[in-house]
């Protein structure tokens, strides 16, 4: 499913909530004291299987969304299920099949990585205390922490504290992972980590949930997103749908710029644009390969062709007309 808005308006109403979805919401809203609307209206619907990024700038309503979603704070107006049980009725049939990393992990500074997952499983009363040890040598071995379990979490880097809080979320089988800004702070090698270990995660079958307002490292792993600004949705849906509605570019290296721009608008290609060396146009539904032959055929020296796909970037700054943190 995508559906799109303009900047500021809800999205069309979506179908009701199917029990394959993990997550669906309709019109969740969180009003908080002084009539501050921190969320509005917001129908999402999180595919079972998906890799999920929910995006937007800081401040947009993800990490409130998620909060709701988890019965950390309640909803003022609106219902939503979890892996199509209604909330929150159903928090005890959803909530230990669901995994979660909230704003960063805490954990006891001076224990080691293995202690504080000891700590973390002793907490949970529908865990078997008989299966503690293997839950969690799976889980630290999950995650790449089976060498540094005994090491003091104080001294672990930044990207081992967020594997170790994925793996506290991992301690048992989840069929949801909700992570909240998993990359937050973290150097490039961090982010490599969190970001494979979201693939490995995703390829047993887990439904992953990120939030994250950078754009380009949840491109790289996601399946289908959500875009949120000033607590309403913009857009969600299939990644690969949401990019094509934005169309693709074609563009040509010439140094016969003039002569290009004459054939790519006789082709009825729209969005022209040239300049010394380099000429560009929307391609639309044409054959890129049908470009290049009117070009060639038309005499025009083409050095180079490419077609651009739009990025997610490009995607949110045509929806929204503005852009917001892609790096960090």
């Amino acid at each position: 499913m995508t559906a799109t808005a303009e900047a500021g308006a809800p999205v069309s109403a979506p179908p009701p909530p199917a029990e394959d979805d993990a997550i669906a919401t309709r019109g969740l809203t969180k009003r908080f004291r002084g009539g501050q609307v921190a969320v509005a209206d917001l129908d999402l619907t999180v595919p079972r299987g998906s890799v999920f990024g929910f995006l937007g700038p800081n401040g947009s309503g993800k990490t409130t969304t998620i909060r709701m979603l988890l019965g950390l704070i309640s909803p003022t107006t609106g219902s939503h299920t979890l892996l199509g049980t209604p909330m929150p009725d159903g928090w005890a049939t959803a909530l230990p099949k669901v995994g979660s990393l909230i704003e960063g992990p805490a954990f006891h500074p001076h224990l080691s990585g293995e202690a504080n997952l000891r700590r973390c499983d002793a907490a949970d009363r529908t865990a078997d205390p008989r299966t503690s040890r293997r839950r969690i040598g799976d889980a630290l071995e999950r995650v790449g922490l089976t060498a540094a379990a005994g090491k003091r979490y104080k001294n672990y880097s930044l990207g081992m504290k967020q594997r170790l809080g994925i793996a506290a979320a991992l301690l048992r089988h989840r069929e949801l992972l909700i992570l909240d800004e998993p990359t937050n702070g973290l150097d490039p090698q961090g982010t490599r980590e969190v970001r494979t270990l979201i693939r490995e995660i995703a390829a047993d079958g887990t439904t992953v949930f990120v939030s994250s307002h950078l754009l380009a490292e949840i491109e790289q792993v996601c399946t289908h997103v959500a875009v949120m600004r000033t607590g309403r949705l913009v857009t969600q849906g299939a990644l690969d749908e949401l990019r094509a509605g934005t169309g693709a570019r074609i563009r040509v290296d010439t140094p016969d710029t003039g002569t290009a721009n004459g054939v790519l608008t006789g082709l009825g290609l729209t969005d022209v644009r040239g300049s010394r060396g380099e000429i560009s146009a929307e391609l639309g539904e044409l054959p890129p390969e049908r470009v290049c032959a009117d070009l060639v055929g038309a005499g025009v020296a083409v050095r180079g062709l490419a077609v651009v796909r739009p990025s997610l970037e490009d995607m949110f700054v045509e929806l929204t007309g503005e852009g917001f943190d892609v790096d960090g």
